[in-house]
């Protein structure tokens, strides 16, 4: 009442002042980001080549940086039978027979592939989101979901002859010297496989176990990063930077690694064994593959390497984010 005795006062302006100094409602980061207006395009700032620019630059690093236990991952993987040995003594059992180098055994195939493989990854899981609308609203995580996979999937498939190349350049130090392909470089390995087996079968082998790993850890690196990052936000109230990135990116590493082991040991297998005249093919597909081996070997066999694998995506995912994060920060005025 004491308001209404102010001379001069007037009720309307107050009430609407208190409104306004009332705190804001707790929005999600996604609620945050600025929105397009309805029937205007999104900004140059939003150009679909950056997400294939950065992409491509993150995950070149992040797979350079992580190639050696990359490398021990597809060894201990490709175990089947006799003695096997677990991720500290498969890195020490390398250098003793094929020297330090050989831990980067195929570093050159794995950086061709990332440029085209987790380009492609990028910049079609930001194109995707665009056409979703993300521009005028907060995507759901099953929509995230989707455009992650869908753009997992399209990468396989671009970077197959790459991964074919990588997979066997890694592999060859486990053979025999009389059965070694001994590719000298990523350029000789799919020239070789062009010539010897024809150009289609660097999509016939392999292409689909790779698109459904591909798929499932398109997933886990990304669209899981982006759900941890809006959970770290809204629920430990963490800012954007460094803490945050290392944090998102840890847990979607996690993620990532339960989900695409499995299919990651069927990839394997299904692209290092060789075809001989007269004998038919161990392994035929993801699923089959998969059951030969629980069959074979026991379903714990399908999380061969895990340490290795979890250990290989913790730095992978950490580099490759906070290096994508730093190129946005960069290329944000472009």
């Amino acid at each position: 009442f004491w308001l209404r005795g102010c001379p001069g006062h007037s009720p309307t302006v107050s009430m609407a002042s208190m409104a306004a100094t009332k705190e804001a409602p707790h929005m999600g980061m996604e609620a945050r980001l600025p929105r397009t207006p309805a029937g205007q395009t999104k900004s140059k700032n939003s150009q679909i080549w950056k997400g294939f620019v950065q992409g491509s630059v993150g995950a070149a690093i992040g797979g350079a940086c992580a190639h050696p236990l990359d490398l021990i991952k597809v060894r201990m993987q490709l175990q089947a039978e006799g003695t096997k040995l677990n991720m500290l003594q498969m890195g020490p059992h390398i250098v003793r027979n094929e020297g330090p180098l050989g831990l980067f055994k195929g570093v050159d195939a794995s950086m061709a592939r990332q440029l085209v493989y987790s380009g492609v990854r990028f910049g079609m899981y930001d194109m995707l989101k665009g056409f979703c609308g993300e521009s005028q609203r907060p995507l759901t995580t099953i929509e995230k979901v989707l455009c992650a996979a869908a753009a997992g999937a399209t990468g396989a498939f671009a970077g197959n002859p790459g991964d074919l190349a990588m997979v066997r350049m890694q592999a060859d130090g486990k053979l025999p010297p009389e059965q070694r392909r001994g590719y000298r470089n990523i350029f000789d390995a799919v020239g070789k496989i062009a010539r010897q087996e024809g150009v289609l079968s660097m999509w016939r082998t392999g292409v689909v176990p790779n698109m459904n790993r591909a798929t499932i850890i398109t997933v886990g690196q990304l669209a899981a990063y982006d759900t941890c990052k809006e959970l770290f936000v809204d629920y430990l109230g963490m800012k954007e930077g460094v803490q945050l990135h290392l944090s998102s990116s840890f847990g979607a590493a996690f993620i990532a690694s339960v989900m695409s082991n499995p299919v990651d040991v069927a990839k394997t297998r299904l692209m290092n064994q060789r075809s001989e005249e007269g004998k038919p093919l161990l392994y035929k597909s993801t699923v089959q593959t998969m059951t030969t081996i629980v069959q074979q070997e026991g379903p714990l066999a399908l999380y061969k390497g895990f340490a290795a694998t979890f250990a290989r995506q913790c730095p992978y995912v950490v580099i490759t984010w906070v290096t994508v994060e730093r190129l946005k920060k960069i290329m944000k005025d472009w």
